[in-house]
């Protein structure tokens, strides 16, 4: 693992780091979601990443998802912004990030799943079967968010 999640953790390293950071809740015209398999610490995750300079925030969505999942979005709308103190991530490298992750809505426009350097897996499951798999509790908010099609962004 190159990275770990901490979230509620008295013992958890003090963040030295904030990175601008999207995510982005997927679904087919069945209903399934979006996601990924991460390589860094094995957790499944909606796909998202690091806003690069030069970028909007909805060009790092559709870039981010195309590099994870193989798969062409259009951003939709906003979830919410997410920036838990609580919840760090520490890398290998030393850096300590607290979570900064703006969350959106996104439709597929095309593409073919595919894994990637940052997902091992990638894959469009049933919201009913979330809870078989092992995911953070910070995405499951998002996720959870995201279904309920709220009226008003959540940010905390």
């Amino acid at each position: 693992m190159t990275r770990i999640d901490y979230y509620q953790d008295p013992d958890a390293p003090p963040a030295n780091s904030i990175v601008v950071a999207v995510t982005a809740v997927i679904q087919d015209d069945t209903g399934r979601l979006l996601m990924i398999r991460r390589t860094d610490n094995d957790l499944y995750a909606i796909p998202g990443g690091a806003q690069e300079i030069g970028e909007t925030i909805s060009q790092t969505v559709t870039r981010e998802v195309k590099e994870e999942t193989g798969i062409n979005v259009e951003v939709a709308g906003l979830i919410g912004i997410y920036s838990d103190p609580n919840h760090v991530i520490a890398f290998i490298d030393g850096e300590v990030r607290q979570e900064f992750s703006i969350c959106f809505r996104a439709h597929s426009i095309g593409g073919q799943l595919r894994v990637s350097g940052e997902s091992k897996e990638v894959l469009w499951v049933e919201p009913a079967r979330l809870d078989e798999l092992n995911v953070h509790p910070s995405i499951r908010l998002r996720i959870s968010h995201g279904l309920e099609d709220r009226a008003e962004p959540y940010y905390a």
